[in-house]
């Protein structure tokens, strides 16, 4: 049987590297479970109990951009084991004393899961409908004003949201060839947000307290913001930098409490504040990356704190484990 150890359940390799540094400079054994058809972990013997450790779930939503579009019943079917086996997993299965009772990869690959949540928890979020299939999205657009936006529900890194300034063009868009289908079949409508200034702020929380907040700049019109440095663009100016004094705004401590609420330990939320005075809250990141301009100028770093709480926890949980 193998030593404990950190097990960090995903499958994009691109966005492991800052994370195993972090890993290695805090002396935090780790070890990946590569949820892909072609990884050599392969598959689980269900009569075999976990080895011990902890594991780590931060299964994308955006697997399926990635050629794994069964990465997240893979996800589930490891966290079912893993669950009869006792083991401790950071966003997981929350159980019945969570606000939704939902695994927290069920909240990562719907954004009706998370819009419903945060609305019943008191955050103003986008108006939004969500259309089944194709036929009706035309009719549901006529809700809206316009511009309006459309999204998928099973999206990340802003895939898929696109901004329509009249009903025809949406008319053309749904019925033309350029129309992106969710792999979920379900296209959310929602209004579209004029932000103040023109960026959102993404509130990063390591074992569910407030690590940095990031400030993200939106100014190219842009809705592709994926922070991960395998995302970067050779030669673009950033888009990213720490938004100083935030740790003292009373999102903070709401925010805390909604993640504690739904057994959510490493996530990054995002809002937006308009034109016309509201805070809206729109995503929940729990897979979240790390930007390194923001990492470079942050007094305090997302992975080592990432690496300091999962390395308390198999300290805890396995007596004896240097980490």
């Amino acid at each position: 049987m193998s030593s404990p150890r950190v097990y960090v359940i995903h499958e994009n390799p691109e966005w492991l590297p800052p994370l195993a540094a972090a890993f290695e400079a805090e002396g935090v054994p780790l070890e990946e479970i590569l949820l892909t058809e072609e990884s050599p972990f392969g598959g689980i013997d269900l009569a075999s109990p976990p080895p011990p450790g902890v594991y780590w779930s931060r299964m994308s939503a955006s697997a399926h951009t990635r050629g794994n579009p069964h990465a997240k019943e893979y996800t589930r079917a490891v966290l079912a084991w893993l669950q009869a086996g006792g083991a401790r997993v950071v966003n997981g299965n929350p159980g019945a004393s969570s606000a939704s009772g939902l695994p927290v990869i069920d909240l990562e690959v719907s954004k009706i899961a998370q819009h419903l949540l945060l609305s019943q928890a008191g955050f103003d979020v986008p108006r939004t409908v969500a259309v089944f299939g194709r036929s009706g999205l035309p009719a549901a657009a006529r809700q809206f004003g316009r511009p309006f936006i459309s999204k998928h529900n099973q999206g990340g890194k802003g895939l898929g949201v696109r901004r329509f300034d009249s009903y025809e063009e949406f008319d053309a868009y749904v019925a033309g060839p350029e129309f992106e289908e969710p792999i979920d079949g379900i296209t959310l409508l929602q209004e579209y947000l004029v932000a103040a200034a023109p960026f959102i702020t993404r509130a990063e929380f390591v074992g569910g307290r407030f690590v940095y907040a990031v400030r993200v700049d939106t100014s190219a019109g842009s809705f592709e913001l994926c922070p991960a440095d395998a995302c970067a663009v050779p030669g673009a100016a950033p888009l990213f930098s720490v938004r100083e004094g935030f740790e003292s705004d009373p999102l903070v401590s709401r925010y805390e409490e909604f993640l504690a609420a739904n057994g959510i330990e490493i996530a990054g939320v995002e809002f937006m504040e308009t034109l016309d005075g509201r805070r809206v809250t729109y995503d929940i990141n729990t897979n979240t990356n790390y930007n390194p301009d923001v990492e470079a100028s942050s007094p305090v770093s997302g992975p080592r704190r990432i690496a300091q709480f999962l390395g308390g926890l198999l300290v805890s949980e396995h007596a004896g484990v240097n980490a």
